[in-house]
């Protein structure tokens, strides 16, 4: 298995760990509406919660450019290396957005969807 079809794993897992940051200790956590308790959350939860719901939205655009890529046959070292900036930006994004760095949350953000634009750009020239 590739390196990149590892960072699809890794990538699929981030939300699981952000949310069991939003969840961990609180005993009146409810399971029969986590999305109603998860709204009424303030600081370190709320933003986990966020990034949590960011991490869904960022996978399916990912995976489908790793797979895209790995289908046009391209270099697997470019692949390998704009998915692993894909996985590193997101972890540095998930800290920022834990501390309440917006700005640079942001800013590692744009690396990160830059990283699965380069991935599609990587199959084009393939």
């Amino acid at each position: 298995m590739t390196l990149s079809y590892w960072c699809i794993l890794i990538a699929g897992l981030m939300p699981v760990l952000t949310i069991a940051i939003a969840k961990y200790g609180r005993r009146d956590f409810d399971n029969a509406e986590p999305r109603a308790w998860l709204d009424k959350q303030t600081g370190l939860r709320r933003r986990a919660d966020y990034a949590h719901r960011n991490h869904f939205e960022a996978f399916p655009f990912f995976a489908a450019a790793v797979l895209v890529a790995q289908m046009a046959d391209a270099p697997h070292e470019q692949i390998d290396t704009a998915a692993v900036v894909f996985i590193v930006a997101r972890i540095f994004y998930t800290a920022l957005y834990l501390t309440d760095k917006p700005s640079a949350r942001s800013a590692v953000w744009i690396v990160g969807y830059l990283s699965v634009i380069a991935l599609f750009v990587i199959a084009a020239r393939a």
